[in-house]
């Protein structure tokens, strides 16, 4: 079996413990108007993101079109399709960042990485994506990995900083 998915993400790895947490959600709100947000919410907690086996959960659950959470799962930028990495990487591509180089930023960490906006490294280290503003435009171009703030970067600083993740 490949430990990818046809999207070319590593492929879904659920426990079974996730699942009974899952449907312990599902079940104490499947009677409540409303309830496909709070589940794909609690469903993102457990799992991380929401692939198309955990929507296939929530819409059976919920008794609710596979497409209907497919299509609130895709509306929301707060939902994720693909597994975020140990380290979430996240370069700003607001104004005075953009002006300063980030998105010089952006495409290197791209290219060291391997991966696309919106992957995950194989190994699951690291994922990356854009932003529009972290509030630090003072310290323009701006990276976030995880909550640690980078600023006044230069595509030199790059090795050094994804150097301090090597675990």
């Amino acid at each position: 079996m490949s430990n990818k998915c046809s999207c070319g993400g590593p492929a879904f790895s659920g426990t079974p413990e996730q699942e009974t947490d899952l449907k312990e959600v599902i079940e104490k709100h499947k009677h409540q108007a409303g309830a496909l947000m709070p589940v794909l919410q609690a469903a993102q907690g457990i799992y991380g993101y929401l692939p198309i086996e955990v929507q296939k959960m929530v819409a059976e659950g919920l008794d609710v079109p596979l497409s209907e959470v497919y299509g609130v799962v895709t509306f929301y930028t707060l939902f994720s399709l693909q597994p975020k990495g140990k380290y979430k990487i996240s370069v700003c591509l607001g104004t005075a960042c953009y002006v300063k180089g980030s998105g010089i930023i952006f495409d290197k960490l791209a290219e060291k990485l391997g991966i696309a906006p919106g992957e995950c490294t194989p190994d699951g280290k690291f994922s990356l994506e854009a932003c529009r503003c972290v509030g630090a435009c003072g310290l323009a171009p701006v990276m976030t990995i995880n909550e640690k703030v980078y600023g006044n970067l230069t595509p030199d600083d790059l090795d050094k900083i994804l150097a301090e993740y090597q675990d």
